[in-house]
Order: C-alpha cells, then sequence, then structure tokens
C-alpha cells in the first residue's frame, strides 16, 4: 500500500517543483472554463427535433466528444506556444493525450449503447462505464497503474487453499462485461440479418436468433473464466449448487426456459398468429426466453409464461389456415315467410368487403325457437387480426335494412297469462285469457 502513494507523491512532487507549475494550472483553468461555456453554447444552438435518427446520433455524439477534444486541442496549442518559449509543459502534455482519451471513450460507449436495443439500465451505466475506463487509462498515462494494482491486490481473501483479490474481483468483472458486450453485439447483428432474411420462417427466426444468443454468452462467459486463471474443475461446487437452486426455487423459470425453445422448434406458436389462451385472445407480439407477448385488440399486451403454452389448452386461429367463419344469428317472426329472409340474409352477407366470395356465404334455420324462428348466416373472413365486430355491424345494418323494406318483423318475447281465478269486480266480465 505504501508503494502506491511513495509514487503518487513522487510524481506529485515532480510536477510541483516545474518552475512553471502555476503557468501550466492557469493555462488549464482557462480552457477548462471557455470549453465549459462553449459546449453549453453550441449545446442550445443544437435542437434535436426527433425526427431524424442520423441527427439525434449526430448530436448525442457531438455533446460527449466536443469538450474533451477542444480541451486537447486547446493543450496542444498551448504546449508547441510554450515550448517556444523554452517554458516546461509536462502537465500540459500530460493531460493531452487524458482529454483525447475521455472523448473517444465516451463516443466509443455512446456507439456501443446504440448497436444495442435501447435500454434505460444501459443508458444509466453509460458514464459510470466511461468514466472507468478512463480512471484506468488515465492511472496508466501518470505511471501509477502498477502501483494501484498491487495495492488492490493487496486486500484479498483466502477461502481455504484458494486466494481472492479484489483485484481478481475487478478483473473478472470487466473481463465478463467487455465479454457479454461482445456477445450481445454479436447476438444483435444476427438478429438483424435473420429478421431481414425472407427465406425462413418467422418462428425459425426467433429459435436462430435465441439459440445464437444463449450459445454466445455461454461461450463468452467460459471465455472470461479463462482469462481471469479460474479452473473449470473449481465450477463443480457452483454447478451442484445451480442445479440444486433449479431444483427448488427455479424450477419454474427453468421450465419456461426450456418450454419456450419447444414453442419455436415445433413451430405451434409463431409470431404473428391469433391465438386463445384461457381467457386471453390476442396476437402473438414476440416470444421471448421466458414469455410471450400476446396484444388484444384493445392495444394492451399480455405477459403469458411459455409453460401455460406447453400444459395448456391454446387455440390457434391461424395455425395452418387464416380462414375463420363467422355466425350471424337472426331471429324472424313466425307470420312472416322464412325462405324470403333467408334470401335476404344471403344478399345481405357482401355487405362487408371483407367477407370471402370462397368459401361462399351460407344460411341455415336452425329451430323454431320459442318466440321466431332461428335462422344463421355464416360467413367467412380471412383478417381476423382486424376484429370481427366490424363485420358482424356491416351485415346486421344490411340485414335490418331490407327486412324493414321487405315488412319482415323480428319476433319480441311473448308470454300467456291465464288467471283462474276470474277477474276483479271492477273489470269488465267474460273474458278468462289475456296474451301480454
Amino acid at each position: 500500500m505504501s508503494n502506491f502513494f511513495d509514487t503518487l507523491w513522487r510524481s506529485t512532487q515532480s510536477f510541483l517543483a516545474q518552475p512553471n507549475f502555476l503557468m501550466q494550472l492557469a493555462v488549464i483553468a482557462v480552457f477548462t472554463g471557455l470549453g465549459w461555456w462553449l459546449n453549453h453554447w453550441l449545446q442550445r444552438r443544437l435542437i434535436d427535433d426527433g425526427r431524424s435518427h442520423l441527427r439525434h446520433v449526430a448530436i448525442r455524439s457531438s455533446q460527449r466528444i466536443f469538450f474533451p477534444f477542444f480541451m486537447a486541442l486547446c493543450l496542444w496549442l498551448a504546449a508547441e506556444v510554450m515550448l517556444n518559449f523554452a517554458f516546461e509543459v509536462a502537465l500540459l502534455q500530460l493531460l493531452q493525450p487524458v482529454a483525447l482519451a475521455l472523448g473517444v471513450i465516451r463516443l466509443l460507449v455512446y456507439m456501443l449503447r446504440k448497436a444495442f436495443l435501447s435500454s434505460p439500465l444501459l443508458k444509466t451505466l453509460e458514464p459510470i462505464i466511461s468514466t472507468l475506463i478512463w480512471l484506468v487509462l488515465v492511472l496508466h498515462l501518470a505511471g501509477w497503474l502498477t502501483a494501484a494494482r498491487d495495492l488492490i491486490d493487496q486486500i484479498a481473501l483466502t477461502v481455504g487453499t484458494t486466494r481472492i483479490s479484489l483485484l481478481m474481483v475487478l478483473e473478472l468483472i470487466m473481463l465478463v462485461t467487455a465479454a457479454f458486450t461482445v456477445s450481445l453485439w454479436l447476438s444483435e447483428i444476427i438478429s438483424q440479418r435473420l429478421k431481414n432474411s425472407r427465406s425462413i420462417s418467422p418462428s425459425m427466426q426467433v429459435g436462430l436468433v435465441k439459440f445464437s444468443k444463449f450459445f454466445l454468452v455461454t461461450v463468452a462467459f467460459l471465455v472470461a473464466l479463462n482469462a481471469a486463471g479460474i479452473s473449470m474443475s473449481s465450477l463443480a461446487v457452483f454447478g451442484g449448487a445451480l442445479g440444486v437452486g433449479l431444483g427448488l426455487g427455479l424450477q419454474r423459470i427453468a421450465s419456461n426456459f426450456i418450454s419456450g425453445f419447444i414453442l419455436v422448434l415445433d413451430r405451434s406458436v409463431k409470431p404473428g398468429d391469433l391465438i386463445t389462451v384461457g381467457e386471453n385472445f390476442g396476437r402473438v407480439e414476440q416470444l421471448n426466453a421466458r414469455y410471450v407477448v400476446l396484444r388484444n385488440r384493445q392495444g394492451v399486451d399480455s405477459l403469458i409464461p411459455n409453460e401455460h403454452l406447453i400444459i395448456n389448452e391454446v387455440t390457434n386461429w391461424s395455425y395452418a389456415d387464416p380462414n375463420v367463419r363467422l355466425e350471424i344469428d337472426v331471429q324472424v317472426s313466425y307470420n312472416d315467410d322464412p325462405e324470403q329472409a333467408m334470401a335476404l340474409m344471403l344478399e345481405s352477407a357482401y355487405a362487408s368487403p371483407r367477407v370471402l366470395t370462397s368459401p361462399e356465404p351460407t344460411v341455415r334455420l336452425l329451430n323454431f325457437a320459442d318466440n321466431g324462428i332461428h335462422l344463421q348466416l355464416r360467413v367467412w373472413i380471412a383478417d381476423l387480426e382486424n376484429g370481427r365486430g366490424a363485420v358482424k355491424s356491416d351485415i346486421n345494418r344490411a340485414i335490418w335494412h331490407k327486412f324493414k323494406q321487405q315488412g319482415i318483423s323480428f319476433p319480441y318475447p311473448q308470454r300467456d297469462l291465464h288467471l283462474k281465478s276470474g277477474w276483479p269486480p271492477a273489470a269488465a266480465s267474460g273474458q278468462q285469457d289475456v296474451k301480454v
């Protein structure tokens, strides 16, 4: 620990011993204030209207690189001018690559974040990751990195015969983060390529994306462990604990994960299918590792665990054929001609342009109900995802108008009331049965 502080103290003394140290500090302070003011003025002039993605990326990139690049340029110019007058510029020369590295790191981390799906977590971690990388680089440029590593390595914990230091943990975290970043970036590229392919079915695209992401993340994790010097044999205990955890508390998560692969491989449910699971009806928007996103006609997304689609009954309205039959029930009075009513209903079938001509619409007389003759019009549509209410509404309106024109009436509930004890004295005598 004393080695690090000794190195830090000697470097500080060397800078303070420079004859024009205060002049260099004054130059740095002036350019820092000027750069901050110019950066603030520039950001007020650059307005992101959100219409162009390229403009949005350009503005956000400029916000991250203007100040450090401006500082690097100004420090370089100041150092060149001061060298012509034989001034010492060691501090300025040290801060030039530091400022330049800050701009490059911030730009690269931002571009990596944009390469992935937008996430609040990634957006929050972006400045933290940039700052950590920049601090490591500053320590390296200042010559303090080796002493800092030794200091961190002294903080250790011994478990049995294994020594675990803070340096080893930090290196493992950095390696795992880097490996995961590369694997997720590659999986995102594979996903975009598969989505643009027309020769691969949607369900196969989802399956390949899931498999590639799982494979790349697993390889990245193993490579990071190997690079950190951790033997694979030491993970036997961890593997046993993971197996016990899966058997006890994580079995549902594992079941949903495996069920997701089964759904993709057997192609029983695909993105874009219209399904009914229990009381939920809607269009399959996404097949994720743990759940399926089902969007109903109200625009509400339901997250259904994959396991439910395996163990429960699922109605897939578009599994083999997108055509769906709609049934419209109508009752007519016993005083009307059912043949005429059926002909008028058949004429009204094409009141909606979504009704198919093949299979053709049909009308059936189902039964003689209590209040009237029960007729049913059957039509076919091929776009159930657009709903059924509009089709039924158009056809019902057409049937209403045609029945009114031809004088066909719709029956209403009727009951016969029999008064066995006779009429009250105030009522007219002679009637025993009244229909109401």
